[in-house]
C-alpha cells in the first residue's frame, strides 16, 4: 500500500516537473494557447487521444457499462470518438486556415461581439463538469491507494505512452485470470450487455439519439478540440491527427470496459456490493485486490496519466477562451506580456472554482462529463456549423439559435428532466436549428420586402 502511494506521489511530482520544464518554451500568448502552431502529427495525435482518454474513460465508462451495457455508453465512447472524426473531416481545415487564437474568435468574426460573449460563456460553463470529473477522479485514486499548451502537448505525448502500455498490460493480466478475452465477451453477451440499440419505442429511440449527439456534436465547438487543431504545424496534420486520435480513442476505450466487466467473473461478490453503491469503485477495487503490485503501479500510472492529460487540457481551454473573448474586450490596451499573465491567473481561478464544484457534487464521473456538453450542443454547435457551411447564416440567426436552444433546453430540464418523453438537449438542439434557419432567413427577407413596398 505504502509503495503504491509513494509511486502516485512521485509520478505526480515528475509529471508536474516535465510540464514546468516545457513551460520554458512559452514566450508569448500564442505559445501559451496554441503552442505556436508548430506541433507535428505524432504529438497532435497524442494530445487528441490523451485529452479524450480521461477519468470518465477509465472509471466512468467502465462502471456504466457494467451496470447498463453498451446502451448506457452510447454517448462515450461512440459519440465522443465520432466527434473527433467529424472535426477532422469537416471542421479542422477551415478553422485552421482562419489563424484564430480561440474558437470564440470565430464567433466574433462571423457574428459579432454579442454572439462571441454569449457562446464563450456557454463554453466556459460547459467545462465545469468535465474538469470537475477529473478532480473527482483524482480524489478517488488517492482514497483507494490512500501551464500552457507546450506543457500540455509534451506531457500528453508521454502520458499517451503510459496509458497505452499500462492498459494493454493490465488487460493481459486480467484476461489471464478470467480464462481469456473470449470468455469475458461471451459472458457479457449472455448477460445482454452487448446490446447496443434501444428498445423499439418512441421514447427509447429519442433518448438514444439524444445521448449519442450530446457528445458527438456538443464536443465539437469546444476550445480544447480547437486548440489541438490550431496547434498543428499545418492544416493537413490538423485534420488527420483528429481522425486518427478519434479512432485510437474508440479502440482503447473498450479496454477499461473489459477490465471492469472481468470483475463480475473474478470477484462477483465485490461487484454485487458496489454496483448500486458506487460502481466507479469496481475497477480500482479489482486492481487493488486481485493483481500484483507491479500491475497496480501500471494501472494507477495509466489512470493518473489519463486524469492529468485531460485535466490540464480542460483547465487551459476555458481559461484561454475567457481571457481572449471576455476579458480582452474589457481591457483592450494590454501588452502581450500582460495578456499572457492574465491567462495564467485565470487558469488558477478556474482551478479553484472547479475544485469547489467537484467537492460539492454527487454526480457520477460519467454523467458529469456527459452533462457538460448539453449546453454547447444547444447553444454553440449550430452557429458554428452553419457559420462555416451556410453562407446565409446571420448574426440574428445565431442569436435566435442561442436564445431558443438554451431556453427550450432549460425549461424541459427544470419541468420534466429525465422523466419526460422528449430529451431536453434534443429539443434544445432542434430549437437551435430552427432558430438559425428562421432568424437568418427573416433577416435577409426584410430588406427585399422594404424595397417592394417602397
Amino acid at each position: 500500500m505504502n509503495t503504491l502511494l509513494w509511486f502516485v506521489v512521485l509520478y505526480w511530482i515528475i509529471s508536474v516537473g516535465i510540464g514546468i520544464y516545457a513551460a520554458r518554451r512559452v514566450k508569448n500568448s500564442k505559445d501559451f494557447a496554441v503552442a505556436g502552431r508548430a506541433l507535428p502529427m505524432y504529438v497532435v495525435t497524442a494530445t487528441v487521444f490523451a485529452t479524450w482518454f480521461g477519468s470518465e474513460t477509465v472509471l466512468g465508462i467502465s462502471s456504466t457499462f457494467v451496470k447498463e451495457g453498451l446502451r448506457g455508453v452510447i454517448s462515450d465512447p461512440f459519440g465522443s470518438s465520432l466527434c473527433l472524426v467529424l472535426v477532422g473531416l469537416f471542421f479542422a481545415r477551415p478553422l485552421y486556415r482562419m489563424n484564430l487564437l480561440t474558437i470564440g474568435d470565430f464567433f466574433r468574426n462571423k457574428y459579432g461581439r454579442t454572439v462571441e460573449v454569449l457562446i464563450t460563456l456557454c463554453i466556459v460553463v460547459s467545462y465545469l463538469g468535465w474538469v470537475a470529473a477529473q478532480i473527482k477522479a483524482l480524489g478517488l485514486v488517492f482514497s483507494v491507494v490512500s501551464g500552457g499548451m507546450w506543457s500540455v502537448a509534451i506531457t500528453d505525448f508521454l502520458q499517451m505512452i503510459i496509458i497505452v502500455i499500462g492498459m494493454l498490460y493490465i488487460g493481459w493480466e486480467v484476461s489471464g485470470m478470467t480464462g481469456g478475452v473470449g470468455v469475458v465477451i461471451q459472458h457479457a453477451s449472455d448477460a445482454g450487455k452487448l446490446n447496443l440499440w434501444p428498445e423499439p419505442t418512441g421514447r427509447e429511440i429519442l433518448w438514444f439519439i439524444a445521448a449519442w449527439i450530446t457528445m458527438m456534436l456538443g464536443s465539437i465547438p469546444q476550445q480544447d478540440v480547437f486548440q489541438r487543431v490550431a496547434s498543428s504545424k499545418n492544416e493537413k496534420i490538423a485534420g488527420n491527427a483528429s481522425v486518427l486520435g478519434g479512432v485510437l480513442y474508440f479502440c482503447f476505450a473498450f479496454i477499461p470496459m473489459f477490465l471492469a466487466y472481468s470483475a463480475t467473473l473474478i470477484d462477483p461478490k465485490m461487484v454485487s456490493e458496489l454496483i448500486d453503491v458506487d460502481p466507479q469503485l469496481i475497477l480500482p477495487t479489482l486492481i487493488m485486490t486481485q493483481v500484483p503490485v507491479f500491475a497496480q503501479v501500471m494501472f494507477f500510472g495509466a489512470l493518473l496519466s489519463a486524469i492529468k492529460s485531460c485535466a490540464s487540457a480542460t483547465l487551459l481551454a476555458p481559461s484561454v477562451t475567457f481571457t481572449e473573448n471576455i476579458l480582452k474586450g474589457m481591457m483592450p490596451n494590454q501588452t502581450d506580456k500582460q495578456f499572457l499573465l492574465t491567462m495564467r491567473i485565470v487558469v488558477v481561478i478556474f482551478t479553484v472554482i472547479v475544485t469547489s464544484f467537484a467537492m460539492n457534487t454527487e454526480a457520477s464521473i460519467f454523467h458529469m462529463v456527459e452533462n457538460a456538453y448539453k449546453v454547447t450542443l444547444v447553444a454553440a454547435f449550430v452557429p458554428l456549423a452553419f457559420g462555416l457551411y451556410w453562407k446565409r447564416a446571420t448574426r440574428q440567426g445565431a442569436l435566435t439559435a442561442i436564445a431558443l436552444g438554451l431556453s427550450s433546453w432549460l425549461l424541459l430540464e427544470i419541468f420534466s428532466g429525465e422523466e419526460g418523453y422528449w430529451p431536453p438537449q434534443l429539443v434544445g438542439f432542434l430549437f437551435s436549428l430552427g432558430g438559425m434557419l428562421v432568424g437568418s432567413l427573416l433577416t435577409q427577407a426584410q430588406p427585399r420586402q422594404a424595397t417592394v413596398s417602397h
